[in-house]
């Protein structure tokens, strides 16, 4: 009876350590990443495994999951209107080491996850920055290779119809758009990733631009001004 009352108490309090830190660690990574920064913002961070609190004292835990959305991203030049919506950020992480604990660092072995972004947010965004006052619609488009997603564009673009694809490309931590009638893009948007993760590919799919992304050795520190 003792031995099962002991085991059902450091249940509750591996339950109740995880939660907290699972509310922790959402909080530094929204400090450094800005993930939560607008009303309906979400940030969601879930360390697995049982029991946690092995892997606490060992300072060593297998897998964590951040899980963003509703948050926006500026363009590279911090264009008026330029702001970007995404709709999800989905981050594994896989053997996770804490590093340093006064500095709240850790590193990752493996990074894998992915961004989405909504048709209508790159529309509303596109329109902002070079509609002359009108709308443009961006929409799927068959053609997605490597790192380039293809989409339809329809609308006046700085003065001129500009029906035809454009090309959503993901490099590094940055993506941008390219319009028709343009070589260069109408505009650049640079998301705050962990060190050493980046863009790998990137698909037109019917619920917007799916953007996967890879990292390996991947350092987590406590402040995005340290990184």
């Amino acid at each position: 009876m003792i031995v099962v009352v002991s085991a059902a108490l450091f249940t509750v309090a591996d339950r109740v350590a995880v939660h907290y830190a699972d509310k922790e660690a959402a909080r530094l990574a929204a400090e450094k990443y800005g993930y939560r920064d607008s009303t309906d913002g979400h940030l969601d961070v879930s360390i697995d495994g049982f029991p946690f609190l092995t892997q606490a004292f060992s300072q060593d835990f297998d897998h964590v999951e951040l899980d963003a959305g509703k948050f926006t991203v500026d363009t590279t030049g911090n264009a008026q209107g330029g702001y970007l919506p995404v709709e999800r950020l989905r981050i594994d992480l896989r053997h996770v080491r804490v590093t340093s604990l006064t500095a709240r660092e850790a590193e990752a072995d493996l990074a894998t996850g992915d961004v989405t972004l909504s048709y209508d947010a790159l529309s509303g965004a596109v329109s902002r920055l070079a509609a002359s006052g009108g709308s443009v619609h961006v929409s799927q488009a068959q053609g997605s290779a490597g790192q380039a997603a293809k989409v339809k564009i329809s609308g006046t673009i700085r003065g001129r119809q500009g029906d035809g694809e454009g090309t959503v490309l993901a490099q590094g931590n940055e993506i941008s758009l390219t319009v028709p009638g343009s070589a260069q893009p109408v505009a650049t948007w640079r998301v705050q990733l962990p060190e050493n993760t980046g863009f790998t590919e990137a698909r037109s799919t019917p619920d917007g631009i799916r953007i996967s992304l890879v990292g390996h050795l991947v350092n987590l520190g406590a402040s995005r001004f340290t990184r």
